[in-house]
């Protein structure tokens, strides 16, 4: 005899179920999310969530809210939700001047290319910032036998969209 509340049946299509076999049995994804990917198929196959608790260590609230978050949601619902963060300092503006800077123009004091401390002196962007945008984009100006200009008039608004995208990715984006 069961007790409790009834659980909402979770059933999966061929395609989920092939999916979530293949994050449970991943070594290269968060094992968070092969965790969850375990637990929403033991929730398949007629698993209770005490059992599965036990079975995997956890809690049986742990497995309710993910088989909950997974009958809501579907795949989308096992990824970590965005978490509210410090809001940027530096807006795109700034950044559109950071790169265009470092590919359009040479330092005033006669160097051949730009360093992260004379741009972020140019900018007036923190070292650490510029480091991080360089990398980002792959600027390395230091690099001038493999460094190349963009001659595209519209560089800077391309570079916009992808930033915006990787910063403020669409729902269920994944982005890596």
């Amino acid at each position: 005899m069961r007790t409790g509340r009834p659980k909402a049946e979770l059933t999966l299509s061929d395609e989920e179920r092939a999916q979530l076999a293949s994050f449970a049995r991943s070594r290269s994804l968060p094992v968070a999310l092969s965790m969850r990917a375990r637990i929403v198929l033991s929730s398949a196959d007629g698993e209770d969530n005490k059992s599965i608790a036990q079975r995997l260590e956890l809690t049986k609230q742990t497995v309710g809210k993910w088989r909950a978050r997974f009958i809501e949601r579907r795949i989308a619902g096992l990824y970590d939700d965005i978490r509210p963060g410090k809001p940027r300092t530096i807006g795109d503006e700034r950044v559109a001047h950071l790169v265009k800077t470092t590919l359009h123009t040479k330092p005033d004091d006669g160097s051949t290319h730009w360093s992260v401390r004379s741009v972020a002196a140019e900018t007036g962007i923190s070292k650490t910032s510029v480091a991080r945008y360089f990398q980002m984009f792959g600027l390395q100006p230091h690099r001038s036998e493999g460094f190349k200009l963009s001659n595209d008039p519209f560089f800077i608004e391309k570079l916009r969209d992808v930033v915006g995208l990787y910063l403020s990715p669409p729902d269920n984006a994944l982005v890596h």
